[in-house]
């Protein structure tokens, strides 16, 4: 169940990155309780490095990470995790629902079978994300689209107090992607704290209420009004920053390059 306590995340001074080479740096960041947050910056920025230290996959080398006071590894059992599909294995021979029941596997303690609650639970995921009829189809044979809201359903069905989302809209179409933000709209509505990353400016304008902008280190944070404005932008992007014509206005576009070429790590 959503306990109806959203979690705050806390970083000070943080700094971590993989094989000796620091990819965020000296990163403060305050989050409040319920705060709907959307993370953004270039391709190799820090974006999915600093998902993995909220969660706690990554330990900073300096600083510290705190979640409502506790540490990433205490308040693992409250936080919804949806990684890029780049990592995840879909060879692995499991159905839709086996694959969102994985997210009730941290409640469920050592040994113990899944019960009705947690039944009931996935069923309601997997309807929420439009996949009822899906749920039984072998995880590798789902579309791109499919998968994405089959592990946003996985997320989700641990029932969270924190969602936490690495491009969460990304490879699906268009009427999905406004079905997806709608969920999630109405999950920050329902007392949930939620941090994702995006491409999409336009969508970070008018979905968060807080916006991080990250180049490894931390740009700015705050109101999209205070963070989307042309000279943090153009710091946080540079040349990686698009400006087009729609229709008479303009259109914002963070430049996006194929991450499994570029980035390597999934920073």
């Amino acid at each position: 169940m959503y306990t109806g306590q959203p979690l705050s995340v806390s970083l000070n001074g943080v700094f971590a990155g993989y094989n000796g080479k620091a990819i965020i740096a000296d990163i403060t960041l305050d989050i409040a309780p319920g705060d709907f947050v959307g993370v953004i910056g270039p391709n190799g920025s820090g974006k999915s490095t600093l998902l993995k230290v909220i969660v706690g996959l990554i330990t900073p080398w300096q600083g510290k990470a705190r979640i409502s006071g506790d540490s990433p590894e205490k308040a693992r059992k409250r936080i919804g995790y949806l990684p890029q599909l780049t990592q995840i294995d879909f060879g692995f021979p499991a159905n839709d629902f086996d694959v969102v029941m994985m997210g009730r596997y941290g409640n469920l303690g050592f040994c113990k079978r899944p019960g009705k609650a947690d039944k009931e639970a996935v069923d309601a995921a997997i309807a929420r994300v439009g996949l009822s009829e899906k749920q039984m189809a072998p995880i590798g044979e789902l579309s791109g689209g499919q998968r994405q809201r089959a592990f946003i359903a996985r997320a989700i069905a641990q029932e969270p107090d924190l969602l936490v989302l690495d491009e969460p809209i990304t490879g699906v179409d268009l009427s999905t992607q406004h079905a997806l933000s709608g969920l999630l709209e109405e999950l920050n509505k329902a007392g949930v704290t939620i941090i994702s990353t995006t491409h999409d400016l336009n969508c970070a304008a008018s979905s968060f209420n807080k916006v991080v902008c990250l180049n490894n280190r931390l740009v700015a944070q705050g109101s999209p009004e205070q963070t989307l404005t042309p000279q943090i932008l153009n710091e946080t992007y540079g040349s990686h920053l698009l400006v087009a014509d729609n229709c008479g206005a303009e259109a914002l576009h963070a430049h996006h390059e194929d991450s499994t070429r570029t980035d390597p790590t999934n920073q």
